[in-house]
């Protein structure tokens, strides 16, 4: 089956994999001026008054650097090998991928141009654009792809399962292959993922990577890397010899203008002072608002609020070693959870988000569900006690590990600890910056629990819980589910196989949905062309001087 450019074949290829979810002003016409009154006296009548051209609107300057607040120092940029929202979002503007989301979470090209697949749905051949240079200078072609397609499927926690066993071998320098086992039918939506997603570098720097990553940050993006001042700043420039893509600003996908030359995402971690900084004008853009400030920015005139329905915050169980390998003990755990006071205490204010367990957005008609409710958000403490002796628990410590750069995170966190503590469990905390966090949150043998907040995926099969990189978890029941859901003949085949397998994830202890929420970002009310897609835009973002 063949297919031609983008614009009018993606919808059919997702299709097969999706169910989701100036004015102008006229200027008044010249009002003629009366005529003069008659005089006795002979004159030389007067030549009519020349109207006076209307006056030119005077141009607009505006500033050369955007500076952003947000609240954790980057772990690295290295996007395909590490799972968080900030390395994507800052990382977006310096690499690109084949394919990403436009604004109706469709896949769009990027830097691909065109696809075909084969009669069996297991070989796409998709051709690259020319002429699209990187910020070194060296012109895109197929060994850089392969080379990065390649690296992105053997360090993406979020591609490797569900892409695992694919090749992609070059077959010109503007032509690539991807062959995989299996005719996945979300493949596409795979490929423009956006967390760990498939960033295109030159084969140069994947050739000289190391198991610590990347030693050099060089994209195809509207922005290069100018400067990186660990724990202070960093500074991305224009990149004059960007490529445009095709087609209107969407999403993550079309025109991105780099409208201000310089980005300057600073390192802020005390909330307090990034929402003084935006009211201030010290900064234009502040992330991560608490939700306890929400009501106060809302009345702030100086202050645009944008927020976002965008996830879920998530409690983890290490399934696998030392006292939280005994199931019976995390069904203790799982009983003792009010999810209610978690979510409160993580977002203050009600309206900003909403109890349920499902994984997914519950507005989602596809992948919606409340499977698991059964043992969801019991608050029962003295069932916990008794659950939790029964399974053998002898007071062994549980340790929640936290970071305090995310106040959503250790809020819930506080918590958490506090009900275990209430139910009988000797639970601790280690907290430590969000760089540390993840290091220990990667590591089974530093946590018993921990808590993040991850964003929507197009599909429950791309979802961190799954992959045993994120918290360890390794049961059979995961990968078959996931195999039910990816290769069933009819969506609701799809949609029954993935509710199965969330009331396992509930069931067995491996996790638990603690509410979902809506990120909220506050930006000076006269930046122009901001947008809160899955992570913030800010390559059309721009500010009058």
């Amino acid at each position: 089956m063949k297919h031609g450019k983008f614009s009018r074949v993606l919808a059919l290829a997702l299709a097969a994999a999706m169910m989701l979810s100036a004015c102008g002003s006229s200027t008044p016409a010249e009002t003629p001026a009366a005529p003069s009154t008659p005089s006795t006296e002979t004159t030389t009548p007067a030549a009519p008054a020349t109207p006076a051209a209307p006056a030119a609107p005077e141009a607009v300057e505006y500033k050369t650097e955007l500076n952003i607040a947000m609240n954790a120092n980057p772990p690295s940029l290295d996007v395909p090998a590490v799972n968080s929202n900030i390395v994507g979002g800052i990382g977006m503007h310096i690499f690109e991928p084949l394919f990403s989301l436009n604004a109706e979470s469709q896949p769009t090209a990027v830097l691909a141009d065109s696809y075909t697949v084969s009669e069996d749905g297991k070989v796409y051949t998709i051709k690259i654009r020319q002429g699209v240079k990187f910020h070194n200078g060296q012109e895109m072609v197929a060994d850089d792809v392969v080379a990065s397609m390649t690296r992105w499927l053997e360090k993406s926690g979020k591609a490797a399962p569900l892409l695992g066993g694919s090749t992609f071998e070059k077959v010109d320098d503007y032509t690539i292959t991807m062959t995989m086992p299996e005719a996945y039918s979300d493949a596409l939506n795979v490929l423009a993922g956006n967390i760990q997603w498939a960033a295109i570098m030159p084969k140069s720097v994947i050739d000289a990577a190391t198991e610590e990553g990347i030693g050099e940050y060089i994209g195809t993006g509207p922005y290069k890397l100018a400067e990186w001042k660990q724990d202070q700043y960093v500074h991305l420039t224009k990149y004059e010899d960007y490529q445009q893509p095709v087609g209107e600003s969407s999403g993550f996908t079309g025109e991105k203008l780099a409208a201000t030359e310089n980005l300057y995402f600073r390192v802020v971690t005390d909330a307090t002072t990034r929402i003084a900084g935006v009211q201030t004008g010290q900064y234009d853009v502040a992330e991560g608002i608490p939700a306890d400030q929400y009501s106060i920015l809302a009345g702030d005139s100086n202050v645009a609020l944008s927020t976002k329905t965008a996830g879920t915050l998530n409690l983890f169980f290490n399934t696998t070693v030392g006292v939280m390998a005994n199931e019976g003990i995390r069904d203790a755990i799982m009983m003792a959870l009010n999810c209610d006071e978690i979510s409160l205490g993580a977002y203050g204010e009600p309206a900003l988000y909403v109890v349920n367990p499902g994984w997914c957005n519950p507005a989602d008609s596809q992948w919606g569900s409340t499977a698991g409710e059964a043992v969801y958000n019991k608050g029962d403490k003295e069932g916990a006690k008794a659950a939790a002796e029964a399974a053998g628990y002898k007071g062994e410590e549980i340790v929640l590990v936290t970071t305090p750069d995310y106040p959503e995170m250790y809020n819930a966190t506080l918590v958490v600890t506090q009900q275990l503590i209430e139910a009988g469990f000797n639970a601790t905390i280690m907290e430590s910056d969000f760089a540390t966090f993840m290091e220990r949150r990667a590591d089974p043998n530093q946590f018993s629990l921990f808590i993040t907040s991850n964003s929507y995926n197009l599909s429950p099969v791309q979802l961190s819980v799954l992959g045993s990189s994120w918290a360890g978890l390794n049961a059979p029941e995961v990968q078959e589910g996931i195999q039910n859901i990816r290769m069933a003949a009819s969506a609701s085949e799809s949609r029954a196989a993935w509710e199965s397998l969330q009331e396992f994830l509930y069931e067995y202890g491996a996790a638990c949905v603690l509410g979902h929420y809506s990120g909220v970002i506050a930006a000076d009310a006269d930046v122009e062309g901001f947008d809160y897609f899955n992570f913030p835009v800010y390559w059309n973002a721009k500010v009058p001087a």
